[in-house]
Formats: C-alpha cells, sequence, structure tokens
C-alpha cells in the first residue's frame, strides 16, 4: 500500500509517498517513492509579523493543491498533514488551514513541538544502534529544534524549543531560550557516557552530502566546526556559487550549524549520525502503525 505524509515547516512543506510492504518475518520496508520540496518559508512571514501573508497563503494553496494531485496520481490510501513552529505561531492559521482543507480536501493538523519531537522518534534510529552509547536525537528546523534523549531501549527525555534557522536570521531568540536549552541539556545527560548525536534535518543533511562520508558513518563535532567557520567566511551568494546551494539552503546552513554544535557541546558528543530522516519519514511510520491498531481493533 502507499503512504503520504506531508510536513509544513518554517523553511518549505515537504509531500513523502512511501509505499509500505511487510515482508517475511512480519516486518514493514518503507520504501520512498517520492519526495518533493517547495521551499515556502512561512517563517519569514510569521517571526517577523505574527501571521501569513497573503502571498504566502497563495503560494500554500497552489503547493497543497500540487499535493493532492500527486496523491491521486500514486493513489495513496492514506495520507497524514502536520504543519510544525510557523504555523503553530501564525494568529491566521485557523483560516488558512481551513481554506486549505475546502480546496484540497486535505487536512492539516498543527502539532506541539513535543510531539513533533515524538514523531521524529517514531524512526526508531537509536534503537539498530549499540547498546553501549546513549543517542541525543537532535532536529533542526526553521522555527524550532527538537531534542530526544534515548538510552538502554528508553526515551530519557524530549522536548521542542522554538530555536531555529529562520529565527535566528530574524534575531528572534533570546538568551533565555539558549539558557532552557542548555539546562535541559546538562539535566538530561547526568550519567550519560558516550552520548552520540543523530541529526535530522536539511541542512545537516546537507552538510552531510558535502563531507561525501559514506552513508552510516558519523560526522566528528571537529568536522562540524570547520564547516561552521568556513560558510561563516562566505556571503549567501558565495555559498550558493561556491557549494551549489540553493538561496533557501545557503541562508540557513550557516545558523543551523549553529545549533547543532551548541546542542553536541553542551551533551558533550564527539559525533553525530545522519540517517537522512526527517519529520515525514516519521509520520509514514506513524500513520502504519495507527492503520494497524485499526486493522487489529476490527478484526477482533
Amino acid at each position: 500500500m502507499n503512504l503520504a505524509a506531508i510536513d509544513i515547516g518554517s523553511n518549505a512543506a515537504r509531500l513523502l509517498i512511501s509505499e509500505v510492504e511487510v515482508n517475511d518475518t512480519g516486518i514493514p520496508d518503507f520504501r520512498k517513492l517520492n519526495l518533493v520540496r517547495v521551499p515556502l518559508r512561512l517563517g519569514f512571514d510569521v517571526f517577523e509579523s505574527g501571521r501569513i501573508s497573503e502571498e504566502k497563503t497563495g503560494m500554500l494553496l497552489h503547493t497543497m493543491s500540487a499535493f493532492a494531485h500527486l496523491l491521486k496520481a500514486y493513489q495513496v490510501m492514506k495520507v497524514k498533514a502536520c504543519a510544525t513552529s510557523a504555523m503553530r505561531d501564525a494568529s491566521n492559521a485557523l483560516q488558512i488551514l481551513e481554506l486549505v482543507r475546502k480546496r484540497t480536501g486535505i487536512e492539516i493538523e498543527v502539532i506541539s513541538g513535543d510531539l513533533e519531537a515524538s514523531l521524529i522518534f517514531e524512526n526508531h534510529i537509536a534503537e539498530q544502534l549499540s547498546k553501549e552509547n546513549a543517542y541525543l536525537y537532535i532536529d533542526v528546523g526553521g522555527g524550532s529544534t527538537e531534542l530526544t534523549f534515548f538510552n538502554q531501549g528508553k526515551v530519557l527525555a524530549k522536548k521542542s524549543f522554538d530555536i531555529g534557522t529562520i529565527r535566528l536570521l530574524k534575531n528572534q531568540v533570546n538568551d533565555g531560550s539558549w539558557d532552557e536549552l542548555k539546562e535541559m541539556i546538562k539535566q538530561s545527560s547526568k550519567g550519560l557516557k558516550n552520548i552520540i548525536a543523530i541529526g535530522s534535518g536539511g541542512n545537516i543533511n546537507k552538510v552531510f552530502s558535502l563531507s561525501k562520508r559514506k552513508d552510516g558513518k558519523p560526522l566528528p563535532v571537529e568536522l562540524l566546526k570547520d564547516y561552521y567557520k568556513e560558510l561563516s567566511s562566505y556571503s549567501v551568494e558565495e555559498r550558493m556559487s561556491m557549494y551549489k546551494l540553493r538561496e533557501d539552503r545557503a541562508d540557513v546552513i550557516v545558523p543551523a550549524l549553529f545549533i547543532y554544535l551548541n546542542v553536541m557541546r553542551w551533551a558533550d558528543a564527539a559525533e553525530i549520525i545522519v540517517p537522512k530522516i526527517g519529520l515525514a519519514d516519521g509520520l509514514i511510520r506513524h500513520l502504519y502503525e495507527e492503520l494497524q491498531q485499526q486493522n487489529e481493533k476490527s478484526v477482533i
């Protein structure tokens, strides 16, 4: 069966369509059929004016209409659509989401930061890794950063912070937010040894691609520092030219690295694994589990 997830973030909207097949051992296999990303950049409106402009609303409607057509073309059985930080903060979010529903039939749920962290964890990457280490999921978006500590098969702590790449570009992150982030990391990492970070989000994926490392090989924090210093020394236009980056990636990649480096420093994490997963992947898995539970109830 084909399932889909729509993630409307502060920097971009993503549609992920996956085919799910259950193998002989009963374990579902998720095969990506298509991933479409549209740089709506809703956060540039919301974090400055508190609402989404008419122009951005029009872009969102066009994007969701296109997504609706793709859902039909791929014969998607079920879709789960969520919006995150920018939509959480937008004063006109409810009106816009109702407009999307009427125009496209797609119902979008505005999720909390804590639920966002939980859905990213649905990818269960840490559970497939060595039990000798503790793990810290770090998901950096345009409007927020989600952290989840995982050790010995258990989630120890999770929290969302209003610290994101676009908020940093707009000077919308105060010292109190950084202090809260640091305190959560220090408290949650007490007694944990050998913490390894697991990074998600478009920016860390791009840094991993630039590094030309083999899939599965972690990035040392020192390499992230080198990229931060190097990329920070160039203008957005120079980054676009030298690293073949789109403008909507070239401007946010430096503040993203700043966030990852701070989190890893405070957690004393020496390296980061980049499995190239995100909220949309977690949504697909969550949707599949929901469908399975519904099937079990109907059988009973």
